[in-house]
């Protein structure tokens, strides 16, 4: 397929409820815009809890795969040095893109064997055309006994269409980061989070503007309330594991290279 015929179909397959992408910086306004977001985007509030903590004790060199706008760069400590990688087509992803990111193919990524003692890889591999080859290769760049942090969605619509190529269960992941000495796979959310989650996606898609729009925000008035008693709720199962994790939001990764 050519790249005319590739951005014809991008244009043609619009999603209705786009991925809002991640711009934060260190000051404090930004802090609490994340903060918000967290709460009521149970994707990235989910990947945050996982994240949080492991960023914090970082040291060395940390390589970014599929950085997009470096959302968690001003998160990290000063001691470490920071490069971002991320595919030229930025805008097929709504990314401005940010000075200093290196440009990759999504699959070959252009620094030598051992060089990284952290990689970070977040909402990225289910865009990969070959996600097994470009785990061979983070596992490449990564130094012996360095660590690979990553997430992946599991219930998600469809996103950054026509990118979104697959959806990992924890078996597949399993499998996917075998090569590696030690592995920690655990479930982002719940099913109430899900539920939570894909009734938020409804509201944003009935307050869009249409010809229907008194029947769309009719709607939308008796959904609110729904939607808000499952987010409280999904807060709630997910600090008490109350939950069914075999249905969640996604999976966090952490692997150690031999």
């Amino acid at each position: 397929m050519t790249g005319d015929m590739l951005g014809e179909w991008a244009d043609a397959i619009k999603e209705q409820v786009q991925p809002i992408p991640l711009r934060f910086d260190a000051s404090w306004r930004s802090r609490i815009g994340f903060a918000l977001r967290c709460f009521v985007d149970l994707q990235l509030g989910t990947i945050w809890t996982f994240l949080g903590p492991r960023l914090a004790p970082l040291r060395g060199d940390l390589l970014d795969v599929g950085c997009g706008e470096m959302p968690y760069r001003s998160f990290l400590p000063a001691a470490v040095r920071y490069t971002g990688i991320d595919v030229p087509q930025a805008s097929a992803f709504a990314m401005q893109g940010r000075e200093g990111t290196v440009a990759f193919d999504g699959l070959s990524i252009p620094f030598p064997d051992a060089h990284f003692d952290t990689i970070l890889c977040t909402e990225v591999l289910e865009h990969a055309p070959e996600p097994v080859a470009l785990i061979a290769e983070m596992a490449r760049v990564l130094k012996p006994g360095g660590t690979l942090i990553a997430t992946v969605p599991f219930s998600a619509r469809v996103h950054y269409a026509p990118y979104d190529f697959h959806r990992f269960s924890k078996y597949a992941l399993d499998r996917m980061f075998a090569s590696f000495a030690h592995v920690h796979i655990e479930e982002r959310g719940d099913d109430i989070a899900v539920i939570a989650n894909k009734l938020i996606v409804v509201a944003m898609r009935l307050a869009r503007p249409s010809r229907y729009w008194p029947i769309q925000w009719a709607l939308l008035v008796a959904l609110l309330p729904l939607a808000l008693l499952f987010l409280l709720t999904a807060h709630l199962t997910m600090a008490f594991g109350l939950g069914s994790k075999d249905d969640c939001l996604g999976y966090a990764i952490m692997a150690v290279k031999a």
